[in-house]
């Protein structure tokens, strides 16, 4: 999208707001569809945990893009947009056994983590086909906070209980058809994740009657101007390679399956916020916004640059600003940022806020979440409200006090 059309979309649903181009998230599927093209069983579930407007997840069905979920209502708003169970995988982390129930009556693809709890499914539904998870032990990730394959994480069972496992499902006979791993976000090395994956081929060689093995995701997407990115083109010839020959050596037909989130939607969306003050103190100059952390935690919560633009002055001056938020707490967005003057009234752009961005806002400070546009064939479409006072107030009860 140009800033011209990032303007005229500020203009006609006013700001903050969320704006993703579909031609953008369309063309992020494909190269990751034909950078594993001479793979006949590919499959790629979106994680939906990245973005969950249920427009987007429309997008993904008519890609023919499968759907990994976290949670039960996860998986019944994909059910909601569209996707047959059987394309939708469930991995959950710490929730009760009664919701992975429910799920599983729901025709999902299960992905189980814990010891226990694939001890306690294998007994009851030993029918059921189940994926395990399994922590690789192998440290990848571009900020603790989204590196889960390390040694003290609380995902996956570790490699080293792999004999566990294979007691508890010859002790329960139930149905083992997907290894699955999952090492960690932003990782760079390709190096690292196809060391990963020879653990999950190694792990996967103790299960006989297995449908696919799921590589997770976790790609690097580039943040600013001559950032480093997973090269997905180099992994999908190295991994498909590797992939073919251990299908022949297990001797039967297999689907390889990712998850990505961040590498589909991360570059299609913009977070549009107008400026209400400039502020000058005695070292710094701020730009203060109409939004807060309650919009875009990322910046504050994993220490993650978004490039900052100023739409309305593209060609002006530079100068250095520290870009703040409207919530009474320190939310910096970017310190000491070279960008185009700031005069107050202007829109300013955050790049790369398709993931974790809206899914991740709240209400804090009573604060309304913002609205989202699609952009599509040239025009914008409302697929979020902008929420009200009744929104705030839709669930809560006044009680005489």
């Amino acid at each position: 999208m140009s800033p011209n059309d990032l303007l005229l979309v500020s203009k006609q649903f006013e700001n903050p707001l969320y704006v993703y181009d579909s031609h953008k998230i369309e063309s992020q599927y494909n190269r990751l569809k034909n950078a594993f093209s001479k793979v006949e069983n590919l499959r790629i579930n979106y994680a939906m945990k990245a973005l969950s407007n249920i427009s987007i997840l429309k997008l993904f069905k008519n890609l023919d893009s499968g759907l990994d979920t976290v949670s039960i209502q996860e998986v019944k708003l994909g059910i909601l947009s569209g996707f047959l169970p059987h394309k939708i995988i469930y991995t959950p982390n710490g929730v009760s056994f009664e919701e992975i129930e429910e799920v599983a009556h729901l025709g999902v693809q299960i992905n189980i983590d814990n010891l226990s709890i694939l001890e306690h499914f294998g007994t009851k539904y030993p029918q059921i086909p189940v994926c395990i998870r399994i922590n690789p032990h192998v440290m990848a990730g571009g900020n603790q906070n989204i590196s889960v394959g390390h040694i003290d994480s609380k995902f996956g069972i570790s490699i080293y209980q792999i004999p566990h496992v294979l007691r508890i499902v010859e002790n329960t006979k139930m149905n083992i058809n997907g290894i699955h791993m999952h090492t960690g976000s932003d990782i760079l090395d390709i190096e690292v994740f196809l060391y990963a994956a020879e653990i999950l081929f190694d792990t996967a060689k103790n299960f006989k009657n297995l449908d696919f093995l799921d590589f997770g995701s976790g790609f690097k997407v580039p943040y600013k101007k001559d950032d480093i990115e997973t090269n997905i083109e180099e992994l999908g010839r190295k991994l498909s390679k590797r992939f073919l020959s251990f299908q022949k050596e297990y001797g039967r037909e297999l689907t390889l399956a990712f998850e990505p989130g961040k590498f589909l939607v991360s570059e299609a969306g913009y977070f549009l916020a107008k400026v209400n003050v400039v502020k000058q103190t005695t070292s710094t100059v701020f730009a203060g916004i109409d939004s807060g952390f309650n919009h875009l935690i990322r910046p504050m919560l994993y220490g993650s640059q978004h490039s900052i633009e100023n739409i309305s002055n593209p060609k002006g001056k530079e100068r250095f600003y520290t870009v703040v938020g409207y919530i009474c707490e320190t939310d910096t967005f970017a310190n000491n940022r070279r960008i185009a003057e700031i005069t107050e009234g202007d829109i300013l752009c955050f790049k790369n806020a398709g993931a974790y961005c809206f899914s991740m806002a709240s209400n804090y400070n009573s604060r309304y979440k913002p609205a989202e546009v699609l952009w599509k064939n040239g025009k914008g479409y409302l697929i979020r409200n902008r929420e009200t006072i009744d929104d705030i107030l839709k669930n809560q009860t006044l009680i005489e006090v």
